[in-house]
C-alpha cells in the first residue's frame, strides 16, 4: 500500500506545518553552513553532519517501530537518495559557494521550484497547472531580484562559472532526489524508514568522498563549529527533511519545492535583524513576486 496521502493536493494546517518547518529549517541553515566550511573541509563537515542525523533517524525508527528490511530494488532507490539528494547536492554546493557571491547560491537554488516541475512532467508525466508554473517563474524571477544589487557587483571570472555550473548541478541533483523520494513513497516505504536508510548510505559516500579528499576525518571542538553541526544535523537535516520529504508525498514536487525559494525570503529576514541587511528597492520588488508566487502555486 502506498504511504503517499489519498488527500495528495490537498494544502490543510498539517501541510501548512509541514510547508512552515521546511522553511524555517533551511532558512537558517545558511549562517551554520559558514560556520561549517570556516574552519573544516566540505567532506568531513558533511560526513559528521550525516553520521549524527542519520543516528537520530534510526532512532526515530525503532521508537516508531517502522520496517527497516525492504527489498534490493528499495534499497538502490535508497542509495540513490543518499547520493543525490543527502550527500552530493551538498558537496557540490559547498564546492561552488567558493566562486559566487552568497546571494546568486539562493537563486540558483530557486530553480529547483521550476527544475521539479519539468521533471515531474518528464518522469511521471505530471500536467503542469499554469498557476504553479506562473507562481514558480514569479517565485525565482522574486528571489533573483532580491539578490541582484549583491550579483551585480560581483565579478564574474572563470572560479564563478565553474562554481556556478557546481551550484546548477547541485540543484540538479536535489531534484533527481525529490524524484526518487516520490517514486519510494509510491512503493509503500515509510519517510522515516527511507530518510533513515537514505542517510545511512550517504554517510559512506561521504566517508568514501573524505578519503579521496585526504581532507582526513577531524573536526574543529569550539562551541560554535560543533553549535552549528548539531543545528544542521537535528534542525536542517532529520526535522527538514522529515518535514520535505513527508511533503513532497503530499502535495507533490511541483507544489512543495516551492520551499526552496521562500526560504531565502526568511534568510534575508534573519539577516535584517542579526546583520543588519538594508532592504533595496529591487529586493522589495522581489519580496512582492515571491509571495504573489507562493500564493500561486499553494492555494487550490
Amino acid at each position: 500500500m502506498s504511504t503517499v496521502s489519498p488527500s495528495a493536493g490537498r494544502f490543510g494546517a498539517f501541510e501548512a506545518t509541514l510547508y512552515a518547518v521546511t522553511v524555517f529549517a533551511w532558512s537558517t541553515s545558511w549562517i551554520a553552513m559558514k560556520a561549517q566550511v570556516a574552519t573544516v573541509a566540505a567532506e568531513p563537515a558533511l560526513f559528521w553532519r550525516f553520521v549524527l542525523s542519520a543516528t537520530v533517524m534510526w532512532g526515530w525508527v525503532a521508537v516508531k517501530r517502522l520496517p527497516v528490511r525492504f527489498p534490493w530494488r528499495l534499497h538502490l532507490g535508497f542509495a540513490a537518495m543518499g547520493f543525490f539528494i543527502f550527500s552530493m547536492n551538498f558537496d557540490l554546493f559547498y564546492h561552488g559557494a567558493k566562486g559566487l557571491p552568497s546571494g546568486l547560491l539562493s537563486v540558483v537554488f530557486s530553480l529547483a521550484s521550476v527544475i521539479n516541475l519539468l521533471m515531474g512532467r518528464a518522469i511521471f508525466g505530471q500536467r503542469i497547472a499554469p498557476r504553479v508554473l506562473i507562481g514558480g517563474l514569479l517565485g525565482f524571477s522574486g528571489v533573483a531580484a532580491m539578490f541582484w544589487p549583491r550579483i551585480a557587483g560581483a565579478d564574474f571570472d572563470a572560479a564563478a562559472a565553474t562554481g556556478l555550473a557546481l551550484c546548477v548541478l547541485g540543484t540538479t541533483f536535489f531534484c533527481t532526489g525529490n524524484m526518487l523520494s516520490t517514486a519510494i513513497q509510491k512503493r509503500g516505504a515509510p519517510v522515516i524508514s527511507a530518510t533513515a536508510w537514505g542517510m545511512t548510505w550517504a554517510v559512506g559516500i561521504l566517508g568514501v568522498a573524505t578519503l579521496i579528499s585526504g581532507a582526513g576525518f577531524g573536526v574543529d571542538l569550539s562551541v560554535p563549529w560543533v553549535g552549528s553541526l548539531l543545528w544542521l544535523s537535528l534542525v536542517s537535516s532529520v526535522a527538514a527533511f522529515w518535514a520535505y520529504l513527508t511533503l513532497l508525498g503530499r502535495i507533490g514536487a511541483a507544489r512543495a519545492g516551492y520551499s526552496t525559494v521562500m526560504f531565502p525570503v526568511f534568510a534575508l529576514a534573519i539577516s535584517t535583524v542579526f546583520e543588519g541587511y538594508q532592504w533595496s528597492a529591487p529586493a522589495v520588488v522581489g519580496l512582492l513576486a515571491v509571495l504573489s508566487g507562493n500564493l500561486f502555486v499553494l492555494r487550490r
